[in-house]
């Protein structure tokens, strides 16, 4: 890996102890089919470190966000508990156990949900910008921006190369899931690109089914705030046959680097209105290389269910064709599998996929996309940013010792009423601050 170069750095969401299965998200299958299960803290940030060690052995720059202070007792005392912290959780354990879960929630591991990016090369005023996702949609998620702001404004302080924006107002109307409905294509990732911005609804829109995440205006608020080309950004509604198929983010059904849109044919909502507004947008920058899956090769109900979508589409060094970063589900469904053999023996730009296991992970709704933000940065803002959260083996054996002293390898949710895990978590949390020179966020 050249330090000269522009590249994206994926920032990978550290697991936090406290990852349960407490299937709390509506309209995520996996999250509610596996509720009440027994979850393996240990194990998920375990799995989640190997797929980030297995990227920096490839040559990739990999970062890392902390995982937000659970349980978070403001949100409880605001739902009007009182009195010291082991009351708080023992008396909302007792009259408001959903409560407790949601103070208790390790969604934050999503990072692709953690902000919107938008590199300096898009953005009017030079800057990278970063705007925290409100996640108004889901109660667990929505306690998770004021903390998100903190971490992204301690690692992105230099506020002449980045510009770190607070979350949208927190209303139906501006519901924002951040980056997982949001893709950047370009020529190289240190030229100019398009911004591709995924939205469920329109601001005051009803709609039947499950919930339609991410608004219109939402989307229009992010392109203005970070000063981005009106030509080169480009608006597309999801398909609301995908949202009420179980696709709660626009990443489970599609994905994109560089010049490659890859993309269920059920993805949008009109596909050829998209792909002709991209072609336009993209024009003198790049030439667009759309890969539509057909539903009768890979049924929806199966894209969902594998995540084929929800995986990393790289630049691998040393290759000419990018690779695919799928789950190992994809590898396990008959019809996903068929299709990734076809995909990569012809000339197309995927050239290779290769399967991760993040299943603890998977078993809560979330892939191998959801667990990245990805960050466009120069020479200049890789080095002005937080280096403590910018990974080698080195920093992740580290983490990963942290990991096994102090993570339960057997969680249910039945444990979160025990005061003792508490202390627990913020104890695994500070030390993992400690390792990554955070404790600013302590």
């Amino acid at each position: 890996m050249s330090s000269t170069e522009t590249l994206e750095v994926n920032f990978d969401g550290l697991i936090g102890p406290s990852h349960n299965y407490g299937g709390m998200s509506d309209g995520n299958l996996a999250s509610q089919t596996n509720a009440g299960d027994v979850s393996n803290p240990r194990e998920a940030a375990l799995q989640g470190l190997e797929k980030m060690r297995m990227l920096i052995r490839a040559g990739f720059a990999q970062g890392v966000l902390p995982p937000l202070e659970r349980p978070n007792l403001g949100f409880l005392v605001d739902a009007g508990f009182n009195g010291t912290d082991q009351q708080i959780v023992e008396s909302a354990a007792k009259t408001a156990p959903f409560l407790l879960k949601s103070a208790y929630s390790a969604s934050s591991m999503w990072t692709a949900n953690a902000a919107t990016i938008s590199p300096s090369a898009d953005a009017e005023d030079g800057r990278l910008h970063l705007t925290a996702a409100n996640l108004s949609s889901m109660l667990h998620r929505s306690i998770e921006h004021p903390e998100t702001t903190s971490s992204l404004a301690a690692i992105f302080d230099d506020e002449d190369a980045f510009a770190v924006h607070s979350a949208l107002p927190m209303h139906a109307d501006f519901s924002d899931e951040g980056a997982a409905n949001h893709v950047r294509l370009c020529a190289e990732h240190g030229t100019a690109g398009v911004e591709l911005f995924v939205y469920g609804r329109e601001a005051g829109e009803s709609v039947t089914g499950f919930p339609a995440r991410q608004t219109r205006l939402a989307s229009q608020s992010i392109v203005r705030s970070h000063t981005l080309n009106d030509k080169r950004t480009v608006l597309a509604r999801q398909s609301k046959t995908a949202i009420n198929a179980g696709a709660f983010h626009n990443d489970v059904v599609c994905v994109g680097t560089l010049n490659t849109l890859f993309f269920h044919e059920h993805a949008f909502e009109d596909t050829e209105a998209t792909l002709r507004d991209l072609h336009r947008a993209s024009q003198d920058l790049f030439e667009l290389r759309p890969i539509m899956v057909p539903d009768a090769e890979v049924p929806l109900s199966d894209a969902i269910k594998s995540y084929l979508f929800n995986s990393q589409l790289l630049k691998w060094p040393g290759e000419d064709r990018l690779v695919l970063l799928a789950p190992l589900e994809t590898q396990e469904i008959e019809t996903t599998r068929t299709y990734c053999e076809r995909l990569v023996q012809g000339n197309g730009p995927i050239g290779r996929v290769q399967f991760v296991d993040v299943r603890q992970s998977m078993r809560n709704g979330g892939g191998p996309a959801c667990l990245r933000l990805r960050v466009v940065m120069t020479p200049e803002e890789r080095a002005a940013c937080h280096q403590g959260v910018l990974l080698d083996e080195a920093r992740i054996d580290e983490l990963q010792d942290v990991v096994r002293e102090t993570y339960r390898d057997r969680l249910s949710v039945s444990d979160l009423a025990d005061p003792s895990f508490m202390s627990e978590c913020l104890h695994a949390r500070e030390r993992l601050l400690r390792v990554l020179d955070l404790g600013r966020l302590i």
